[in-house]
Formats: structure tokens, sequence, C-alpha cells
């Protein structure tokens, strides 16, 4: 398809639309909003190359088609190399290509010799080959795949686009991403093939969902984007209740009634829950003048239940396992995919997909997107597991299942050993960054919303972005979103939690009166315990507000439980080492501060992981060592008054009195009065640890 062409979009159920849509939906296809080079950019060889990969692969230059060799596999090596992120070994596409063959080297350098041919011009060599790995320089080449993908994973999202850069999106190809390119005998392949299609649909299918929310309902267009939208996900709920709203809207109640009929049995075929749909046509048409016509043979839908107060939701995909032939179930990879499960749901912050669900969906062959939109959750997890001698290697992504657009990747490796040693090396990690992403996203999300429109899950995202910036005015925003989220979902123990964290934070750096604020934040901190006592933040929450009252048993004791619920609970191991730190067992303090920040690297209260390791240290004389600590953690962006204090102490006791005296003179410049004694106050130090740091401060001026 070239990049003038248009793409007919034809209509399920409305003859008469595809002229419409043709000329609109249609049009060109380079879109210079959602990529710098297009079809008709210019490359370094003077003509402009553009490489078609969602349908039938194609190349044009110029505009004009040029003819592919008939090799299957020179054509799988062009779209391989082009949509590889870094250069590929050759070892690696000779097993990824080529099914034993006597001489897969030799096959190699002739598929490359027509790449060559078809992408190299004088003066500009686009097969690059470096140290025995191949790639791909594309530069001022138009990939329609690329294009598609850059649009999905940008940062803004699909929502930043404008309508017009949408349609040209959907308008790419109405055929499958490689279409046609199958290749016998090659199960490396073939899988890669496999998972870049059910990418590629999904990220369409996000197109088509976007597109749709910005055309007119009822109109021609409008419902022909939805038409399409069905026809890659059956299953989606929310593609299904969007059409039948514009059927309503367009006073076309029959054909609505006919689709949910369909969409019943076809969901009742595959044990899928059609009633909220049945409920949703029943809204629609009720909120319609013209009376409904309801076919007999659809059956009325149960009463809706009550509607439960919105979490985040996540399902969590069987690993593919690379070694394992078949499908055979078990192992490693199903394993690691139900313990992922299992810990996720000990966290109580998501709702999370039963793992019996999810295998169901899997055996039928549904991918992570697919899946993700046919349970309707808003984040789902997918991974590969590859053994390679003595080391198992993890690939994991999160992805936002609305937008298909991932959240966060990444690889893992560890020692090839028992599945339970492995699931203990690397579940807590996996679940622990899961859990940050999760909550990175949704925070940013709340953002952009009217505060007056916020839910209960909402508010208490928007409070902890003001939370993690600790100053006041900050600090008072975060309390009054946690306690918004607090009166619109009482039995939601994580704003409960997030107010104890308020009210400790007035106490420990003094933006209240101690007293008053250290009874608040064990109230609400006791409040987050009975609304739920599984939840590991409620126990997190009053372990700070023991300690903060002098009970440091009572406040261990709160923390060790919150650890035992999950594991993978980083703040609940920074808060062991913070308590440990100041006058309990400092090489406990420094274990725990290490686990923290190997669960959470990247976590908003870092400062706090290695403020509280730089005073352990401190306790066991190695000034040197907590000197560089606390350094660190005074360079955070966020990090408070007392950390850059522990920073100067740490200082003055390794003899550094110059950067000392310097970090104290920006204390006390962004602190008037700041002075040892509001640091004692803050925190309980052991007498030694209280005395050397007293004497620090003689030392630096902040007596």
């Amino acid at each position: 398809m070239t990049g003038g062409e248009a793409v007919a979009v034809q209509a399920l159920s409305r003859p008469g639309v595809e002229a419409s849509v043709e000329a609109r939906v249609g049009n060109a296809v380079g879109i210079d909003a959602i990529a710098d080079a297009g079809a008709d950019a210019g490359d370094a060889g003077g003509a402009g190359l553009a490489l078609r990969l969602l349908g039938a692969p194609a190349l044009l230059r110029g505009g004009v088609p040029v003819a592919l060799p008939r090799s299957r596999k020179v054509r799988a090596l062009l779209a391989y190399l082009a949509l590889a992120p870094r250069a590929v070994a050759r070892e690696h596409l000779c097993e990824l290509l080529w099914d034993l063959p006597s001489d897969p080297r030799g096959e190699l350098r002739w598929c490359l010799s027509k790449l060559r041919a078809l992408l190299d011009a004088p003066g500009c060599v686009r097969v690059k080959a470096d140290a025995g790995a191949l790639r791909l320089d594309l530069a001022g080449v138009d990939v329609d795949a690329l294009r598609l993908q850059a649009a999905v994973q940008s940062s803004a999202g699909l929502a930043a686009l404008d309508t017009d850069a949408l349609r040209a999106l959907a308008a790419l190809s109405e055929g499958e991403f490689l279409q046609g390119l199958d290749i016998e005998r090659s199960a490396p392949w073939s899988a890669w093939l496999l998972g870049r299609r059910r990418h590629f649909r999904a990220a369409r299918a996000a197109v088509l969902e976007q597109l749709a929310s910005r055309l007119e309902p009822g109109a021609d267009e409008g419902l022909a984007c939805l038409e399409q939208w069905l026809r890659l996900a059956p299953f989606d709920r929310r593609a299904h209740a969007a059409l039948l709203d514009a059927l309503a809207r367009r006073g076309a109640l029959r054909e609505g009634d006919e689709h949910l009929a369909a969409t019943a049995r076809l969901f009742e075929s595959e044990g899928q829950d059609w009633a909220p749909l049945g409920r949703a046509w029943a809204a629609a048409k009720a909120c319609q003048a013209a009376p409904a016509v309801a076919l007999e043979a659809v059956p009325t839908p149960a009463p809706a239940p009550v509607r439960a107060a919105r979490r985040a939701s996540i399902a969590v995909m069987p690993f593919a396992d690379a070694s394992r032939a078949g499908a055979v179930r078990g192992g490693l990879a199903d394993a690691l995919a139900y313990d992922l499960t299992t810990r996720l749901a000990r966290l109580r912050s998501m709702f999370v997909i039963a793992q019996g669900t999810v295998f169901a969906l899997d055996g039928k062959r549904i991918g992570a997107e697919e899946a993700g939109r046919t349970l309707d959750v808003d984040y789902v997890v997918s991974g590969t597991l590859r053994r390679e001698a003595a080391r198992l290697h993890l690939g994991v992504q999160l992805a936002e299942t609305r937008s298909a657009r991932i959240v966060w990747a990444d690889t893992l490796s560890c020692r090839n050993a028992a599945a339970l040693e492995v699931l203990e090396a690397v579940g807590d990690r996996i679940v622990s960054s899961l859990a940050s992403q999760v909550e990175v996203a949704e925070r940013n999300r709340a953002l952009l919303k009217p505060p007056g429109s916020l839910d209960a899950w909402e508010a208490l995202h928007r409070g902890l972005w003001h939370m993690y910036r600790f100053d006041r005015a900050h600090n008072e925003q975060a309390h009054h979103f946690f306690d918004t989220a607090t009166r619109l979902d009482p039995g939601f123990a994580r704003p409960w939690a997030g107010l104890s964290f308020t009210h400790f934070q007035n106490a420990f750096l003094g933006w209240g009166e101690r007293a008053r604020e250290m009874e608040r934040a064990y109230a609400t901190a006791t409040q987050a315990m009975l609304v739920d006592d599984l939840d590991p933040a409620a126990h997190w929450a009053l372990g700070r507000a023991l300690w903060l009252r002098g009970q440091l048993d009572g406040a261990l004791a709160e923390l060790r439980a919150c650890t035992q619920l999950s594991p993978n609970f980083a703040l609940g191991h920074y808060t062991r080492a913070f308590v440990q730190a100041q006058s309990g067992d400092a090489l406990d303090a420094i274990r725990a501060a290490d686990h923290s920040r190997e669960l959470s690297p990247f976590d908003p209260l870092l400062f706090g992981m290695l403020a509280s390791r730089a005073l352990a240290l401190l306790r066991l004389g190695r000034h040197d060592e907590a000197a560089e600590w606390a350094l660190k953690a005074a360079a955070r962006p966020n990090a408070h008054v007392h950390i850059q204090a522990i920073a100067a102490y740490c200082l003055a006791l390794a003899g550094r009195l110059e950067p000392a005296r310097a970090l104290a003179a920006s204390i006390r410049q962004q602190a008037p009065g700041y002075a040892v004694a509001d640091f004692l106050a803050a925190f309980r130090l052991a007498e030694d640890a209280a005395a050397a740091v007293h004497g620090a401060a003689r030392t630096i001026g902040l007596a």
C-alpha cells in the first residue's frame, strides 16, 4: 500500500458507509505530527524510501513499489532488522530463520546480499555489519510499523494526537502484520511473529478506541471506526458498549438488539459474561425518545450489582518459556506467573485477576494485550523465560491495556537453579517494580483530572504525588486529598495510611505541634488497621506512628508484620532500617536499607534509604563510608533538611570540614534557626550517636 492509497473501511452492518469513511479515514498515511520521517522524506541516497510491514510487506522508493525478492527469509530478515532496537548477532539470526541448514551463515550472507541490493545506494550504506552483529540504518526511511509504535509508546500517548493524525494511523493498514510471511519449521520466527502481530493488533485497537472517542457517535465514520475496533478486539466490552450507544443515538434500535443477541451468543460460547452489555444497552435505549424493540431471543440481564470502589486492576499472563516444547503446562514459567499473581494480591492495593481465569485465556492462545482487553483490566503483565547455560534470563513488561503502551520493561538474570530459589531471587524485585510503576502511572493520570472529579483511588494517588514532595505546603495538599479519599471510600485502607504519613511528617519535621500530630498519626494508622489489617501499608503506618511515640519494640513488630504480609513492600524494609539505624541493630539497618533499594531503586523515599544506611555506618564508626552514603542521600531532589543535616554531620565526623561547613551554611539559608537540637528532637538516636552528632554540630556551626 503506497502512502497515497486509501484504505476502504468495511462496515459490519452499515451498507453505504464505505464511501464516507474511505474519503475521511483513508487519506495519505504520512503524518508529520507522529514522526519526523514520512513517506516523502528524502534519505541520504537521494530517494525517499518507505517500508510497509502492516499488511503484506512492501518497499517503495519515491512512491513507486520496488519488487521484493521471492525468498520469504529475505523479507523476514528485512522486517526483523527493521524493528530490532539494536544490532542483532549473526548467530541469533541463524537460529531465528533456519531450521538446521547445512550452511546457515552462508545462507545469511546470501540474504544480506539481496538486502544490500534493495536498500544500499551510492554514498548510503544501510545494511551495517559490526563485530559479528547486523543492523539497519533507517534514517529518513518511513516504516509504518515504527510510526504506529512510536505514537503508542510516546510519553504523551495517543491522547496528545489530533484527530487527523489518529485517522492517518487508523488508515495505515487493515491487514495483519507481515501478512502471509509465515515460515514453516521455524519455531523461533513463528513465536516472534505471533508476539508482534498481537502487539500491533493491540496498538491498532488503541488507536481506533481513541479515534472513536473523538468522532460523532451516531455518524457513519464513528460507526465504521467502532466496527473496525470490534473486528480487532471482539471481546472488548468497551467497544461493544460504545457501538450500542452509537446505535441508540442513531435510532437503530433493532440493529442494536441484533448486535446484542449476537454478542451474547459469542460471549457465552467463550464463557464470558455479557450481562454488563445488556445493562449498557438498556441504559442507552432509555436515554432515547424512540421506544425500544427488544428481540425475544435476547434474555433479560440480571439486575446490576452494587459496584465496588474502583482500584487499578492487573492480570499476570503465563510467561513464555523458550526452553519448553509445545504447550505443556507447568514448569518455572507458570510458577513465576502464579507467584507474581499471589504477591501482587498480597499488596492489597490493586484488583488482581485470579490465575485460573488468566490461564484459561492463555490456553485459547489469546495474547497479553487481547487478554487485558477481554478481562477489562487496566494493566497486564507478560514475559519470557530463557535458559542459557548456568544463567536464567527473564524479560518482563507491564502494558497499559487501553493505550497498548508499555509502561515498564526490564530484563533480569539469575542463577539457573530450582524453581523456589529463582522465585525468591526475582519475585520480590519484579513485584515491587510493577507496583511502583502502576503507582506512577496512576499518579500521573490523576494529576490531569480536575480535583472535584476524582474518585477515592485517584484522590489517593493525587495525595501521593504531593506527599513525596516533602515540603509543608505539599504535605497540606496531600492531607486534603487523602482525607477526600477516606470520605469517598471509608473502607479503603491506603488513604488512612497516607493521612498517618502526613501527620508523621508534621511531627518529624516540626510543621505542627509534635504531641498532637503524633497522636493523629497513631489514630489514622489505627483506622487503617481497622479497615484492612492485611494491608501491609496499614502495618507500615502503624509502625512509624509507634516509633514516634517511643514504642520501639512495637514499631519493629509492626514493620516485621508488614514485610511478612508482603515481602516485596520496599517501604516496610526501609522503615525497619530507619528505626534500627538510630538506636537498634546497626548491621540489620544496613541489610534492610540495601534490600529496600534493591526492591525499589527509584523510590521517592530513596533519600531515606540512603540516609538510614549512613546513620547506621556512623554508629559503627565507619565515618568515611557514612559520609559518602549521606552525600548521596542529600543529593536527592526531594531530600528534606534533616537528610542534609545527616550529610553535614557525617562529613564533619569524617574530617571533611570544608564541605561540611558549606552544607551547614546551605541548611541555615533554607531553614533559618535550624540547629542540632531540632535534629535530635526529631530522631531517637542512641546516646553515643547523639553525642557524636552534637560534637560534629559544634564543629561546623549548627550547635
